[in-house]
């Protein structure tokens, strides 16, 4: 497996914050966005990880080359930005024939890697890729799902003002190699992932659940939730959490 952390975007939603520091490297709790991301997916397994970098990125690569996992991460600039999608075919020889983890740069999330990775192993045969969810307690700001028996996403509510529950895509995934192959498909360098490949794989994408934690830092507000309740004093949601798999 390999995996690309999304960490190109201007955060303008952030500012002032972003104003002179990435989205990616907003601390949370004194700690980096991306430390979070890449603890998880280098601490106990090498995972190779791509960055792809675009709004200041001389400081996300100063920041990478004094990690402790500087030797697992590389880094892509984009002159322009490509659209999740476009990033992805990009870089596509870095991915080869493994699966790929993808995880957007400015989500805080905790959960057990070694489920969502089993998950995703032994989904329904038919599905290519497997998006985690959660629990939003804003879900017409979110992209609402809709799942059926078998666990699997059969509609997408995108930012409606009445949306059919609270179950929404934490933009999590984990894609088979065949994804890539759609992507080169559609003939373009530029492509959003959520309008432009997500519909068309309604019916085949595997659902994972996440009961722990899981906030998109895209606003002020949602800053400073994260801020607040990121560490409680009672950590028994998430003192188990493991990485091996």
């Amino acid at each position: 497996m390999r995996a690309l952390l999304l960490s190109a975007g201007f955060g303008t939603r952030l500012r002032p914050l972003t104003e002179s520091v990435p989205k990616c490297l907003i601390p949370i709790n004194g700690k980096p966005l991306m430390e979070y991301w890449l603890d998880m997916l280098c601490r106990e397994k090498n995972i190779p990880v791509m960055v792809n970098l675009h709004y200041l990125s001389k400081q996300v690569e100063d920041y990478i080359a004094i990690s402790p996992y500087k030797q697992f991460v590389t880094t892509v600039f984009e002159e322009y930005l490509l659209g999740t999608g476009g990033t992805l075919l990009r870089n596509r020889n870095f991915f080869g024939k493994e699966s790929v983890f993808m995880a957007h740069g400015d989500n805080l999330s905790l959960f057990d890697l070694t489920a969502f990775v089993r998950a995703h192993y032994e989904r329904p045969g038919h599905c290519e890729m497997t998006m985690m969810t959660f629990e939003t307690d804003t879900p017409q700001s979110c992209g609402i799902v809709e799942l059926d028996t078998d666990n699997v996403v059969c509609a997408f509510h995108e930012k409606v003002d009445n949306p059919p529950g609270n179950l929404a895509n934490g933009a999590v995934y984990i894609l088979e190699p065949s994804v890539l192959d759609f992507l080169d498909s559609l003939g373009k360098e530029v492509i959003d992932f959520s309008t432009e490949v997500l519909p068309y794989y309604v019916g085949r994408i595997n659902a994972f659940h996440n009961g722990r934690y899981h906030r998109d830092i895209g606003t002020m507000d949602s800053y400073r939730k994260a801020q607040n309740d990121f560490f409680q004093p009672d950590l028994s949601a998430i003192k188990d959490i493991h990485f091996e798999f």
